[in-house]
């Protein structure tokens, strides 16, 4: 059973702001001839490695609430320029909304189970995907979605 990761997404306000981000990002590689590769980096590497490339996600907390998740590719420990160990999570670029939940604010990341893990805002959820990102977090907090 996959195992994923919960991050918060700092500094975005919204699912398009995080695909904003990727998508500069990923140019900004190109222009400098780079491979465009998607990673974010964090300090602690997982000890779960095995269990989070069987199919795990990174999901992103964004404005106090799950609201999305990038299929996770590989976990690359590494240490800086400065000899501090830290780890790229490496991500596919597509972000997947999912049907958004409450969270409060932590540090660091946290590991997901993947029964506790809010499912993607696909099949019958389509339409609620096309609404605004502000408009379901109110129905959500309404009880309504």
């Amino acid at each position: 059973m996959a195992l994923h990761l919960l991050k918060l997404c700092v500094g975005a306000d919204s699912i398009r702001d995080l695909e904003d981000w990727i998508a500069l990002k990923l140019a900004t590689m190109k222009a400098r001839r780079e491979a465009p590769e998607q990673f974010h980096t964090t300090r602690m590497v997982p000890k779960r490695v095995t269990e989070l490339l069987d199919g795990g996600s990174l999901y992103w907390v964004i404005k106090g609430q799950i609201a999305a998740r990038q299929e996770l590719l590989d976990v690359r420990a590494f240490t800086d320029p400065a000899g501090v160990g830290r780890c790229n999570l490496v991500v596919k670029p597509v972000v997947t909304p999912v049907v958004p939940r409450r969270q409060r604010p932590f540090q660091g990341w946290r590991y997901l189970q993947a029964h506790e893990a809010p499912q993607d805002m696909a099949g019958g959820l389509v339409e609620v995907a096309d609404m605004p990102e502000a408009m379901r977090m109110e129905l959500r907090e309404l009880g309504l979605l």
